[in-house]
């Protein structure tokens, strides 16, 4: 039997996080997007009212959220300003890693310290040469002793500067290819870390997104993350969780993209009534809704299926790439909404266009997800 209704819990915490959206963020979003600030009195707020941390378990400080629940805060959160959920995602993308793959003393060691206090945490795989193409990464760990050193310089790591700890993937040896790269934990303060180019984004600026650079930086043996050669699975699996989050997170976008349009075109008059009067504005309208509904029901199932413990790797890659595309139309759309007014920075929609370009972009580009559901395709028809 398929039920699409939400339990009470769900219904108070949705109630909760649209609460905290709409009066801690909305009202300030404008001013930190401007500022290319990341917002530290909101984190502190959003994690005295258990907003961070959504899917790390309880055990280890998190909330213990199943994936259904998270996209629920999640979406309100990116419907509200994208660089704040982008933070706050950050940590679950930096610890899911550990979850996974760390032993109960790593958890305890690399999750609960983050998790009990308003801290960051970064999840450092992209590199200059390597982005969608992760397995060529250079970024080295040679064994030394009872640890590694590692080298190379990652790039668009979002929370770096600000993040307490680095979930770093590096190659134990390149000619292994994938089967080389593995995850290590390196705390900010490790000698040799250190924060290069903070990016100056189209959106989703008040995100703090800068190198990383290692030189020389000593890890010992315990903060590496399962054996050898297990990060590229263990990131290839933190993704295919995050991009649901990602999801998430678009449909939030392209709903309050939808709600603001909707608003404005039934106050504006022109040729004495409203627009909403139009046929041609009330096809993008119905559009818009169209995408929002039918986006949110991908993410919801993708986010069902990795509850279930059931392969959802295809399905979330639907749902990112889906979710992104339909973020990007409605927000261009609700500009044109707008006219000249969306264009300018006294109404929210061209912040919300700004900030729906990146999530056709980072957890995996809308190309590459494309291309994983066309593999996906091919592998069940033909074998």
């Amino acid at each position: 039997m398929i039920d699409f209704e939400l339990s009470e819990e769900q219904q108070d915490i949705r109630k909760m996080a649209r609460n905290f959206a709409e009066k801690e963020i909305i009202p300030v979003a404008g001013q930190y997007d401007e500022a290319e600030k990341l917002p530290w009195e909101i984190i502190q707020k959003a994690h005295a009212v258990g907003l961070m941390n959504l899917t790390i378990g309880d055990e280890y400080g998190g909330q213990g959220l199943d994936n259904v629940t998270a996209v629920l805060i999640l979406e309100e959160l990116g419907a509200a300003c994208l660089g704040v959920e982008s933070t706050i995602a950050g940590n679950i993308l930096a610890l899911t890693p550990i979850q996974l793959g760390g032993t109960d003393e790593q958890k305890r060691s690399f999750i609960l310290p983050i998790c009990s206090e308003p801290k960051l945490a970064a999840f450092a795989l992209t590199e200059p040469n390597a982005g969608s193409d992760a397995a060529a990464l250079t970024t080295t760990a040679v064994r030394r002793d009872d640890g590694y050193v590692l080298n190379g310089v990652k790039c668009f790591i979002t929370n770096a500067g600000v993040a307490s700890q680095y979930t770093v993937f590096a190659t134990v040896d390149r000619s292994r290819g994938a089967k080389g790269i593995t995850a290590f934990v390196v705390p900010a303060e490790t000698p040799g870390l250190s924060i290069g180019k903070k990016e100056k984004k189209m959106g989703d600026r008040s995100s703090q997104v800068a190198e990383v650079i290692l030189e020389n930086v000593f890890v010992p043996e315990k903060n590496r993350i399962g054996k050898e050669g297990e990060g590229y699975r263990l990131a290839l699996e933190t993704l295919a969780i995050t991009r649901i989050h990602v999801a998430s997170a678009a449909v939030g976008i392209a709903r309050r993209a939808q709600e603001e349009a909707v608003k404005y075109a039934a106050a504006r008059v022109q040729f004495g009534k409203p627009i909403a009067d139009f046929q041609a504005i009330q096809m993008m309208l119905a559009d818009m809704r169209i995408g929002v509904e039918t986006a949110r029901l991908a993410t919801w199932r993708a986010a069902w299926l990795a509850d279930q413990g059931q392969p959802s790797s295809l399905e979330s890659a639907v749902a990112k790439c889906y979710a992104a595309d339909v973020a990007m139309k409605t927000t261009v759309d609700a500009v044109q909404v707008f006219g000249g007014y969306g264009y300018t920075r006294d109404y929210p929609v061209e912040k919300l266009m700004r900030d729906a370009k990146i999530t056709q972009i980072y957890e995996g580009s809308n190309q590459i997800q494309r291309l994983v559901i066309a593999r996906q395709m091919v592998k069940e028809i033909v074998g």
